[in-house]
């Protein structure tokens, strides 16, 4: 699985987003800046995601399991794929 990182030039270097994690948005001097940037944005998010849903379920029982995304799967494989754990 692959996501998609967006670039714009501003005035004073570049902003970016990754289309598939609201709320990952950075800007930077140069592109290699905002993208290492980004990259710890996902990965900030990730958890925030995580530590809010661990929050949400506190006391409740739940079944918690990893997901395996397979890299470079299209779109709609992966919905065929993730399927099977639903």
């Amino acid at each position: 699985m692959h996501l998609t990182a967006v670039f714009r030039k501003v005035q004073k270097g570049y902003v970016g987003f990754v289309e598939e994690v609201p709320g990952t948005r950075s800007r930077g001097a140069t592109l290699d800046e905002v993208r290492g940037k980004l990259a710890d944005a996902v990965e900030r998010r990730l958890e925030a995601n995580r530590a809010r849903a661990e929050k949400a379920l506190k006391g409740k029982a739940v079944i918690r399991e990893e997901l395996p995304l397979p890299i470079g799967m299209k779109q709609a494989d992966l919905l065929r794929h993730l399927q099977r754990y639903s």
